[in-house]
C-alpha cells in the first residue's frame, strides 16, 4: 500500500496534487491510502522520551490512526504546503512524532520508499527546501528517498500555486516533475517488491 499523507490544513493545492499523485499510481495499480491532517488532532512532540520508556506515544491524538497507515505502507508520499521556506508545521509535526514509532522498533520505516511534493505560492518560494526536510526524514530513518531526477525534478515534484488552485492547475512545469517522480517512484517499488518475493 502507498500512503499519501497531505500536510496542509487547507482543501486546497497541496490536497489536489497530491491526489493527482495517488489517481496516477493507482492508475500503475498500487494501492493508495490518502490521510490529510486537514480537521485532525495532532499535537507537538514534548521529546519528554516517555516513548523510549514505555514504546509508545504519551499523546493519544489522531497520530494514533496515521501509525497503523504507516505501518501497512511500503511508499510513503509526503505531500507539504510550504510555510516560510519549509515544511508545514503540520508536516513537522507528523515526522516529530513518528519518533515514537522508531522507540518501539528501529527499524520500523527501513526499506519503505518516499517521494516528497511541495507546492508553493511562488515559483522559487523555497520548495525544494521543504523536500530536502522530507527526504531527510526519510534518510534518518532508513527510508530509501526518491526524486524525479535531473532536469525538472532534481529532489522531487515542486509546484507554483500562485496562491490558489486554479494556479496549481495550470502548472505544465509542475505536473511534469511529478510524473518524473512518479514513475522513478512506481520503478523503485516494483524492484523492491520483486526482491522480497525472490527471497520470500
Amino acid at each position: 500500500m502507498i500512503l499519501g499523507i497531505c500536510g496542509s490544513p487547507r482543501k486546497k493545492a497541496t490536497e489536489f496534487v497530491l491526489n493527482k499523485a495517488l489517481e496516477m499510481l493507482s492508475d500503475l495499480g498500487f494501492e493508495t491510502k490518502f490521510f490529510t491532517v486537514r480537521g485532525k488532532n495532532i499535537g507537538f512532540c514534548q521529546h519528554c522520551d516517555y516513548c523510549l520508556k514505555h514504546k509508545e506515544c504519551k499523546l493519544k491524538d489522531d497520530m494514533v490512526e496515521l501509525y497503523e497507515l504507516l505501518g501497512k505502507a511500503k511508499g510513503i508520499i509526503i505531500a507539504t504546503p510550504v510555510y516560510n521556506g519549509g515544511v508545514s508545521a503540520q508536516i513537522k509535526a507528523v515526522m516529530d512524532r513518528c519518533r515514537a514509532l522508531v522507540a518501539k522498533n528501529f527499524d520500523f520505516f527501513r526499506g519503505k520508499v518516499g517521494m516528497a511534493i511541495a507546492v508553493g505560492g511562488d515559483r522559487i518560494g523555497g520548495q525544494e527546501l521543504a523536500i530536502q526536510q522530507i527526504l531527510t526524514f526519510y534518510i534518518l530513518n532508513g527510508m530509501i528517498p526518491v526524486s524525479g531526477g535531473a532536469f525538472g525534478a532534481n529532489l522531487g515534484a515542486t509546484f507554483w500555486s500562485k496562491d490558489s488552485l486554479e494556479g496549481v492547475m495550470e502548472d505544465e512545469e509542475g505536473f511534469r516533475s511529478l510524473r518524473k517522480t512518479i514513475k522513478r517512484f512506481a520503478e523503485l517499488l516494483r524492484i523492491y517488491e520483486g526482491r522480497l518475493g525472490n527471497n520470500g
